[in-house]
């Protein structure tokens, strides 16, 4: 696929994406927002805010791709997890206005990029050097998970299957490069294999893409999944 299809395609995810996550906010009623999410410790208001916050960090790398001043996404770790645990206790109309004020923001911060703007090297918050053309896909990966993880009724199923893989891929790439799981060979049903680690001896697991998907990005995940040692191994975090 070329760099342009790749962020053609990443941009319609991103839109689908935002506009699921958003419907999932929307069914929730306020006071079901303090209620656990599917991520250890955070409530549901906790990923709202990081959904939110998130937008505005990748706003900072827009600006550095569209200026060419360096922006960092984050002021640093520690402030990034105060504004989240901060925004979790923010009454519901203003974090629901959060989300989706910071994500209207940002579809229009991708809108102002051109051919060569979308070509400027940025930093990510874990260090790493990308196009801008990669921010489209680290924001597809939130919103796409994160609607998940609001568990409003939304699951890996409802993500498009090329999106899944595209997960499946970014995580084990991730994985393999931490290099503190197991050696896995996932297979998908609709077709499709990915590795984590070596390929020389790994352990199978196999079954519906979005159901692998969940698996390799820490998210629970059906019985359907099938593992040639019986039981389908834990894995390490991956972000």
């Amino acid at each position: 696929m070329t760099r342009q299809r790749e962020l053609e395609t990443s941009l319609r995810w991103v839109r689908d994406g935002t506009e699921l996550l958003l419907a999932g906010v929307d069914a929730l009623d306020d006071g079901a927002l303090v209620a656990p999410s599917g991520l250890p410790a955070w409530s549901r208001a906790h990923v709202i805010a990081h959904v939110g916050f998130n937008a505005v960090a990748l706003m900072n790398l827009i600006t550095w791709a569209r200026t060419g001043e360096p922006q960092a996404m984050y002021e640093s770790a520690a402030r990034r997890d105060r504004d989240i645990e901060q925004g979790a206790t923010w009454p519901a109309p203003r974090l629901r206005d959060l989300v989706s004020r910071t994500s209207t923001e940002l579809e229009d911060g991708f809108a102002s990029l051109d051919d060569r703007t979308w070509t400027t090297e940025v930093v990510t918050a874990l260090g790493r050097r990308v196009a801008a053309s990669q921010i489209p896909w680290m924001r597809t990966r939130e919103v796409g998970i994160h609607a998940v993880d609001l568990r409003a009724g939304i699951e890996f199923t409802d993500l498009p299957d090329d999106l899944s893989a595209a997960l499946i891929l970014d995580a084990a790439t991730r994985r393999t490069l931490l290099g503190r799981d197991p050696a896995v060979r996932l297979e998908a049903d609709e077709g499709g294999s990915w590795h984590i680690g070596d390929d020389s001896s790994p352990i199978s697991v196999a079954g519906p893409v979005a159901e692998l998907a969940a698996w390799i990005t820490g998210r629970r995940h059906s019985e359907s999944l099938r593992s040639s040692h019986g039981r389908v191994p834990e894995l390490t975090p991956w972000l």
